[in-house]
């Protein structure tokens, strides 16, 4: 899936703007990022393209944080001046799209590592 079909489908799945799909995207990725470890991140990385892959890239950090879901919600309204209820869809939907976007195994190892938290979030997405 590439980088406009990406955004494309939050915006119809949130209902939100093309341009404000594209930024709570980015803040997303960014974000889960940071929950990485280096070698994960590299591995999301080269099954993303563009700014997605961009996105992930500047989230990477040597040091992976620990913060579950309502705390990437916050950090991603914060980043984007959504709505806590839009960010907190938006993140759901942006798991969710990223499963259709990156190979099955990529997936699993990505939710390995965000923990329990994100999956029970990503579960109620639908």
């Amino acid at each position: 899936m590439d980088e406009k079909e990406f955004v494309r489908t939050v915006a119809e799945r949130t209902g939100l703007s093309r341009q404000e799909a594209a930024d709570l995207t980015w803040a997303t990725l960014e974000t889960l990022a940071h929950r990485l470890s280096p070698g994960e991140a590299t591995d999301l990385v080269t099954e993303l393209s563009g700014s997605l892959a961009e996105a992930v890239r500047r989230g990477t950090t040597d040091r992976i944080e620990r913060f579950g879901h309502h705390d990437s919600v916050r950090r991603v309204a914060e980043r984007t001046m959504l709505k806590k209820e839009e960010a907190d869809r938006g993140v759901r939907t942006v798991l969710a799209v990223l499963r259709e976007a990156v190979s099955e195994k990529e997936f699993n190892d990505l939710m390995s590592q965000l923990g329990r938290d994100f999956s029970q979030a990503l579960e109620s997405a639908g």
